[in-house]
């Protein structure tokens, strides 16, 4: 507890006791509770990066970790503090991903790196991905133990998974909604990718009449008179049990806000854009577009509404940092104080509350110091900028992870503004090299080399404190979790290239571009490629920035809840969005069928559980099945312009695809109500994520 805390001394004098007394011997750190943890890793860590390239959002993996490691350790008849270990290093890979997918692609996509095969990348993403990830263990176990005794710090995530290890036995039968639902999930995905229904769907409408409509430029009788007419599409909501399934977790109220930005771009600005230009519009288009409307549509979004998203996302960001100033400070504070602890003060420690040496952690920087300044020096080519540039990563990066556990504090990991973090970052990178005097494309290659080892250690060090939070509370030894997660962050360093990999190929492969294209729009990745090339490459459509940097004020002057999320919404597909906005109204159907049928406190948070672990298996469940596919685009005779064995020759939206849908909406309304249970039984934890 800092010194700053306004706690009164009776209270400051009470110590708190752990769920399992520091002085019981139980079995905690064993090989099978890592291989546990391992094996979920590296799958909610695959799991998240399909999620994260396709709809710009990771889901927390502390809930569904906590259930599986609850399932497995109680049928191996295993301890409490063995589940605690196998979830923290179970979720870890949530973190990773996060960190990774944001960032990593960025380098493809700002032609940084020639390609991303193994021979060009697998080595450099590796090394980038294990820097920052370690370096975020590292960097929160500095602040560790002030930050999770602080009472101010909520830790909603941490409280709702220490509870379902304590709930028992629940665990193992909520258990039943994660894997059933993966298997769904998966085999929807499947049966869509080989022809039983389309999963997408376009419609194209007229704006005005092409040769005939017309806007005059002045009154009646004058000559100033522009043509104007074409043709735009409107995209079905995609029938994706992912989409579907992080709609309903979110809710209604984030997923409608994320929505009006493809509505705002796909209802005003794109049909805005072709009606004026009209038929003249094709030869702004990049050469090698292909002349039709609807692919002139989806340039139109690209090229000219995409960068207008990219100004609004980075005053979104600016904008969630100022409102967490105070959060912002708070954590910086808590740094210097903890950093302020006596050797004595530190001896005094319990089991409960001992952790690495400072000595130790400060030698494993200095190490990590020494990699990042030959890595950036080996990716860039150039010695004094890059380790000047390790330099400002350092500084940065301890400061953001503080920051990151700060905030994973009072709002979870889930609503962790990484990415705000992160592009705050490639700012001071990036104006650094042009001051500097270096650009071009090893400028941007360093900057987004800092960029991206401050992402991954500030997601990494969020969910490691979340982890800490609930060890905390559960009694289990910080030491012990520490070596985990190292374990867990090395081993998963070493995999998470291999997902991107066969997500990047695979739409090459099937047809697509890869990282950027419709099919993987990775946001954020676009985001931070657009800025380094920007301001260090010297090639940003700067009037178009400056116009999504002046909607982005005008949505903070109307008080919109999530300028960042709209912008989010901007440049994701329509299809997408579309698709988790109804995943929320399925959530909120759900409630209001509750709600009808009177059901109280324990019952509702029953129905939420149960919905919860529905759609994080939907997520699991196709996000898996979609890296089996991609692995599959690797079979010569499968290789666009060729496909897969299709069930149909020309499978239906109208009648395959909106049935599907209904079932997943019978499904995600009516199963969690079935959990309802008894109303005089005791209220469970609740997942709150």
């Amino acid at each position: 507890m800092s010194p700053e805390s306004p706690v009164p001394a009776s209270d400051k004098e009470k110590k708190f006791k752990p769920y399992v007394p520091e002085d019981m011997e139980m079995r905690e750190f064993t090989w099978r509770a890592i291989l546990l943890g391992l094996a979920m890793t590296i799958v909610l860590g695959a799991a998240n990066a399909y999620l994260g390239l396709r709809a710009g959002i990771t889901i927390a993996a502390t809930y569904p970790a906590a259930v599986i490691a609850m399932a497995a350790m109680r049928a191996w008849k295993g301890s409490l503090l063995e589940e605690n270990i196998a979830r923290t290093a179970g979720s870890i890979g949530e973190g990773i991903a996060a960190g990774a997918i944001f960032t990593i692609p960025a380098f493809l996509i700002a032609k940084a790196w020639p390609s991303f095969s193994p021979g060009d990348a697998y080595w450099k993403s590796t090394a980038l991905i294990m820097v920052g990830s370690i370096l975020g263990v590292l960097f929160i176990s500095m602040v560790r133990r002030v930050m999770v005794e602080d009472p101010e710090l909520p830790f909603p995530e941490s409280v709702a998974a220490s509870e379902i290890h304590k709930a028992g036995q629940r665990g193992a039968q909520a258990a039943k909604y994660l894997f059933w639902n993966i298997g769904l999930g998966g085999l929807v995905y499947i049966l869509g990718k080989f022809g039983l229904f389309a999963a997408d769907q376009d419609f194209p409408y007229t704006i005005g009449s092409l040769g005939h409509s017309q806007v005059r430029l002045g009154t009646m009788g004058t000559t100033n008179v522009v043509a104007t007419g074409g043709t735009s599409v409107f995209a079905a909501p995609s029938v994706s049990p992912a989409y579907l399934g992080v709609g309903y977790i979110i809710g209604v109220r984030l997923a409608s806000i994320q929505f009006a930005g493809s509505v705002l771009a796909w209802g005003l600005l794109v049909p805005m854009m072709i009606y004026f230009l009209g038929p003249q519009l094709q030869q702004y288009i990049p050469a090698g577009t292909p002349q039709d409307w609807a692919n002139t549509a989806d340039a139109v979004w690209r090229y000219i509404v995409r960068p207008i998203a990219v100004g609004g996302m980075l005053v979104g960001a600016a904008y969630t940092l100022f409102k967490m100033r105070k959060s912002l400070t708070s954590g910086f504070t808590k740094l210097l104080s903890d950093m302020g602890q006596s050797s004595d003060e530190r001896a005094k420690l319990g089991r409960t509350e001992r952790y690495m040496s400072f000595k130790t952690v400060l030698g494993l920087i200095a190490l990590m110091f020494v990699l990042m300044c030959a890595l950036y020096v080996q990716i860039s080519g150039l010695l004094w900028p890059a380790i000047l540039a390790a330099v400002v990563m350092l500084v940065v990066g301890f400061f953001f992870a503080t920051v990151s556990g700060n905030l994973v504090g009072f709002i979870g990991s889930s609503n962790n503004p990484v990415s705000g973090l992160t592009l705050s970052t490639l700012l001071i990178a990036a104006l650094l090299m042009v001051s500097l005097g270096v650009s071009g494309g090893k400028g941007v290659a360093i900057v987004l080399g800092v960029a991206a080892v401050v992402c991954v250690s500030s997601s990494v060090a969020g969910e490691l404190l979340q982890d800490f939070k609930v060890g905390y509370i559960l009694g289990g030894t910080p030491r012990n979790i520490q070596i985990a997660e190292l374990i867990a962050v090395v081993v998963a360093s070493f995999v998470m290239y291999w997902p991107l990999m066969l997500l990047h190929y695979g739409s090459i492969n099937s047809g697509g571009v890869g990282f950027g294209g419709p099919d993987l729009p990775a946001p954020q990745a676009g985001l931070m490629a657009t800025l380094a090339q920007g301001i260090v490459g010297g090639d940003m459509p700067w009037a178009l920035v400056g116009v999504g940097i002046l909607f982005g004020i005008a949505m903070i002057m109307m008080q919109v809840k999530s300028p960042m999320l709209v912008a989010v919404g901007m440049y994701l597909p329509f299809g997408t969005t579309f698709a988790i906005f109804v995943g929320g109204v399925f959530r909120s159907l759900g409630d209001w069928v509750a709600e009808r049928r009177g059901y109280n406190a324990a019952q509702k948070a029953r129905v939420e559980n149960a919905g919860v672990l529905t759609a994080s298996g939907l997520i699991a469940g196709e996000a898996l099945m979609g890296l089996v596919w991609a692995g599959l685009q690797f079979v010569p005779q499968w290789k666009a312009p060729n496909h897969p064995p299709q069930l149909f020759n020309n499978p239906s939206y109208l009648v395959g695809g909106l049935i599907v849908l209904a079932g997943l909406a019978a499904l995600l309304i009516r199963l969690p109500i079935t959990a309802a249970g008894d109303p005089s039984e005791p209220a469970p934890p609740t997942a709150i994520m």
